[in-house]
């Protein structure tokens, strides 16, 4: 294996572990609405992931530059192609950490509404976006043969596209859901259950339309193993759920992100971005990726500091392990009536 195709495994690794940690994030932000009923209850699940949220969006920072560092033709074509949604994400994240960060600043209604009303929509808008990104990049799109996207946004907005983002959608709500689940106590934990059951049957249903058709077009044999590992995990997620085994439910959630994000970037190598015009303008692992010494250096570099990276942000979720619930919110009042606590 060469230094380029070890680039490629790596940068999937760190979309992986993007989206299985920033997954429940958004999840989290999406159920503010339906879930909490009170402004109580939404602090809470903000503060389920208030002490993590931002170290989990290091492994977006470090897959974007490794990107740039390993297969820069890559990340050129893609973040000019893909100028607006990768904007709109952008904006999304910048306003989601103000929200997350301002929100307690003042303790009035309207001040607290507005924000949790940003990390609803800030929550929501990327989730379905990532989706809709990378089922494009998996089709391919209209790549000229300078390595240019010269397609509009529009034909980004194609259905299976749409789909994709349906997809990361329901299975990052999902994800979400059991996290709550894992981590609240009292009635909220068991409302996070039931969001789990029906996040989770949404899921089911167009999981297995997106990667069956994702198969059939783009697939091989070893897609084909992670769609069935995928398949299966999501299967043992809503089992795990019913019987209230909520670690199992949890890790079985992440394990089916794992498996279908798995699953897209084996269906796309050694491509890392097919053209539709031409097949032989395609970018590959081999002509989008820098010089050999470039990634020598960079496999040095990551070698050394991975590690580091993993065992503090490991660190921290052990400190943080312990469940909350609405008595752990200063000045709640437990008569408060629904959205006025």
């Amino acid at each position: 294996m060469q230094l380029h195709d070890v680039w490629f495994v790596l940068i999937a690794v760190l979309w992986i572990g993007y989206f299985f940690l920033e997954g429940f994030d958004f999840g989290i932000g999406v159920l503010t609405k339906p879930l909490a009923r009170n402004t109580a209850e939404r602090r809470v699940l903000i503060n389920t992931i208030g002490p993590v949220w931002d170290g989990n969006e290091v492994w977006l920072l470090t897959a974007g530059g490794a990107t740039f560092a390993a297969f820069p033709d890559w990340y050129a074509t893609l973040f000019s192609g893909f100028y607006i949604p990768l904007l709109v994400i952008l904006v999304c994240l910048i306003v989601r950490g103000v929200a997350f960060e301002y929100r307690a600043k003042n303790d009035g209604a309207r001040w607290q509404r507005n924000w949790e009303e940003a990390i609803f929509w800030t929550s929501l808008l990327p989730a379905f976006l990532w989706g809709v990104a990378f089922a494009n990049i998996v089709r391919g799109v209209d790549i000229d043969a300078q390595k240019n996207y010269v397609g509009t946004l529009w034909d980004l907005l194609n259905p299976y596209a749409l789909l994709g983002g349906l997809v990361t959608l329901a299975l990052f709500t999902l994800h979400g859901s059991v996290f709550a689940a894992l981590k609240t106590v009292g009635e909220i934990r068991e409302r996070a259950r039931r969001s789990a059951l029906v996040s989770g049957l949404a899921t089911a249903v167009l999981a297995l339309a997106f990667l069956t058709w994702t198969q059939v077009d783009h697939g091989n044999g070893r897609s084909l193993a992670a769609m069935i590992v995928a398949v299966v995990a999501l299967l043992g997620a809503l089992a795990a759920n019913q019987l209230g085994r909520e670690g199992w439910a949890f890790s079985l959630s992440g394990a089916t992100i794992v498996a279908a994000v798995a699953m897209l970037f084996l269906s796309l190598f050694p491509d890392v971005m097919p053209s539709t015009l031409n097949p032989e303008w395609s970018l590959t692992v081999s002509n989008a990726a820098s010089s050999p010494y470039t990634l020598k250096v960079m496999t040095v570099v990551a070698a050394i500091f991975t590690p580091l990276v993993l065992l503090y942000q490991g660190w921290t979720y052990w400190v943080f392990r312990k469940r909350i619930g609405v008595q752990h919110i200063p000045g709640h009042n437990p008569a408060a009536p629904l959205d006025q606590a």
